[in-house]
């Protein structure tokens, strides 16, 4: 990207995100699957210029699959993308519901976590179509295998029944934002310590996947039989390797910057 068209895409992100400030909700934290109290970072406060928006949705089980690896794998990207990157991230996630009036659009940038149990009502289909045709961003990861797939393309084939999901190829911009992916592997879970194994299921090949705007512009990526966000949650544990961290940062932080710039 020209300097030039940065610093204009920057000016305007600038001024939208004063004036997204004053009608954003509030920060808020929920009960999770794997962790129940979790210490706030001091300046947890700070206002910023980007925030982890972590998807809140209904899923086909009765617990909330939408909590795994939250708080801590938002907390542990968010402090890397400030550690790699200029972006003036704020410390800590922000749930977000499609339920509550219009506030998904003022978070930019959205991750859905295990969206092979995911089931959204045909207003949240509504409601992210819209979120992302209007310049919105959504990354998903952490689902494994056809029986998963199905589930999440169920949700997916409403929100967009017009629009394929492609498997991106290794020129895409995304992949070349701040570091040159091209060389990228599957990337497992937590689970790998235990099993040594980097798939689950019967999602022994890594996808990246994205849908696109008439524009070009990929708004939903895709990242299918991996785990990153086990990948970020576990980049303090000596236990985990660090390549598998290494990558899924980088991608994330890639995925963070296509976002905010195109």
């Amino acid at each position: 990207m020209h300097y030039r068209t940065f610093f204009i895409a920057a000016l305007a992100a600038f001024f939208l995100i004063g004036a997204g400030h004053a009608y954003q909700k509030p920060f808020r934290e929920y009960p999770a699957i794997e962790y129940y109290s979790f210490p706030l970072p001091p300046d947890y406060q700070e206002k910023s210029e980007w925030v982890f928006g972590r998807l809140i949705y209904p899923a086909v089980v009765s617990y909330p699959r939408w909590t795994m690896d939250y708080p801590r794998s938002d907390r542990h990207f968010s402090a890397a993308l400030r550690r790699l990157t200029r972006v003036h991230a704020r410390s800590v996630e922000q749930p977000i519901s499609l339920d509550d009036g219009d506030d998904v659009y003022n978070w930019p940038w959205l991750y859905g976590v295990e969206v092979g149990y995911w089931y959204l009502t045909d207003e949240q289909c509504k409601k992210l179509r819209d979120y992302l045709l209007r310049g919105g961003f959504f990354m998903c990861d952490d689902f494994h295998g056809t029986r998963e797939w199905s589930i999440f393309m169920h949700s997916m084939s409403r929100i967009f029944p017009d629009r394929p999901v492609v498997d991106l190829d290794n020129r895409d911009a995304i992949f070349h934002t701040i570091f040159d992916l091209d060389d990228r592997y599957q990337v497992p879970g937590a689970q790998f310590l235990q099993s040594r194994r980097t798939f689950e299921q019967d999602g022994f090949e890594p996808r990246w996947r994205g849908i696109y705007d008439d524009k070009g512009r990929l708004m939903v990526a895709v990242c299918h039989n991996m785990d990153l966000g086990d990948s970020w949650e576990h980049a303090d544990n000596p236990d985990y390797p660090a390549k598998f961290s290494d990558l899924g940062i980088r991608i994330g932080v890639n995925y963070v910057v296509y976002a905010m710039t195109h």
